[in-house]
């Protein structure tokens, strides 16, 4: 299983970024996928998640309304759209997969929002 992210940066309060997750390794239809972030000094929390289909996602209430969690299943990747950031929102952006009670995850994208 690799799990590869991308798209962070830095970006002005109010910007937008749009996190990728590339998915190698299981068959990524079948899987519900999530992101995750951890701040400096703080523990990793659930932003969003997606299940297998695509229909269904849930969100962390700090971030509902301006980020979006889609898949693009033929293409095997998970993305988070960003908007309206917030300084913070700052942290490094992790994609999690549960396979049979284990957890994959990514190396990481970094999300500084300041000005």
């Amino acid at each position: 299983v690799q799990l590869v992210e991308s798209g962070g940066g830095l970006v002005q309060p109010g910007g937008s970024l749009r996190l990728s997750c590339a998915a190698s390794g299981f068959t990524f239809s079948t899987y519900a996928m999530s992101w995750y972030r951890q701040a400096p000094g703080k523990e990793r929390e659930l932003v969003a998640i997606i299940r297998s289909g695509g229909s269904s996602t849930n969100y962390a209430d700090s971030v509902k309304g301006r980020f979006t969690i889609s898949r693009d299943n033929a293409k095997n990747t998970v993305y988070l759209q960003m908007n309206s950031l917030k300084p913070e929102d700052t942290a490094v952006y992790y994609c999690r997969v549960l396979i049979v009670l284990r957890s994959y995850w990514g190396q990481g994208t970094q999300v500084t929002v300041s000005s």
